[in-house]
């Protein structure tokens, strides 16, 4: 006996939180099992539209577990899932696979070939209980990763950590970049291998660099470094503030995102860039500390 709740739950935000939260209300002693997909379904469906993520699979299973999932059912999204009929999903899936007595889904669910499946048709099963839940809204606007993913594009890494409950995040492994840090007194770890992550927009913020079991306050840069000539891709590079010696190529790292502080300015030459840099690390340094 168990409640399936399903979505893809991308980010795992306060909406996502919300139904969780209410699920557990709902569950008594039931177990709560959150179904969700990977890779995410537009990719296969529409790949020419497919979003990027706001979190990796391995931090959604994580954060869906801490915030009420018992279990996490990963569904593999392939186009011959995509190709099951409505009733097939329900009857191999829900009922079989996941012995679902109550389904929680939010009204905009789809299911099945071509979408043709909706909460109206779900409810018509024998079986399980469907509940219908509206995600809670935020502003006067429904919390969701499309919203969340748009506040990020566009470098608002304050309201889409409000929308998370936490700073936004990219994981990666820390690469080899120009070494131009090291030698003007700022190095900083070049994270590498974030393609499909949702980049926040060109420009200077405050948050964290975390490697292992060490999260240190950082300054972080995200462009190509207009001072300097050259033509280079966009770079995400974090500075560890205050930090000597540390070696961290080929390591797996976290960048954390809490504050823009500006946007990417190319600089009249070293000297006012370093000085514009200092300027950011203090102010990185005094709003980690809050």
């Amino acid at each position: 006996m168990s409640i399936v709740v399903i979505g893809v739950f991308d980010g795992v935000h306060k909406g996502h939180q919300d139904v969780l939260r209410r699920a557990r209300a709902i569950a008594g002693d039931k177990k709560i099992i959150a179904l969700t997909f990977d890779p995410h379904p537009v990719s296969i469906i529409a790949p020419d539209h497919a979003p990027t993520l706001l979190t990796t699979l391995s931090d959604r299973i994580e954060l869906l577990k801490i915030h009420n999932a018992d279990q996490v059912a990963v569904m593999a999204f392939t186009h011959d899932f995509a190709a099951l009929s409505p009733t097939d999903f329900v009857e191999k899936i829900l009922v079989q696979q996941l012995g679902a007595t109550t389904v929680v889904v939010g009204k905009n669910f789809t299911y099945g070939h071509k979408a043709a499946g909706t909460v109206l048709t779900l409810a018509q099963f024998p079986g399980f209980e469907t509940i219908v839940l509206d995600l809670a809204p935020q502003d006067g606007e429904p919390v969701s990763s499309t919203r969340i993913r748009r506040l990020v594009i566009e470098g608002n890494v304050e309201k889409a950590r409000e929308l998370l409950t936490r700073p936004h995040r990219l994981d990666g492994i820390v690469v080899h970049g120009e070494k131009r840090g090291r030698e003007i007194g700022y190095p900083t770890a070049n994270l590498g291998e974030i393609d499909n992550q949702t980049i926040p927009a060109d420009g200077v913020y405050a948050g964290w660099l975390s490697v292992g079991i060490d999260r240190w306050p950082a300054a972080i840069s995200i462009g190509t470094n207009p001072t300097f000539a050259g033509v280079r891709a966009r770079q995400v590079e974090a500075y560890a503030i205050d930090q000597v010696g540390l070696e961290l190529y080929s390591r797996q790292a976290s960048v954390e995102f809490g504050w823009r502080l500006r946007e990417t300015v190319a600089f009249d030459g070293l000297e006012p860039m370093l000085v514009q840099m200092a300027k950011d690390c203090a102010r990185a340094r005094e709003l980690t500390a809050l």
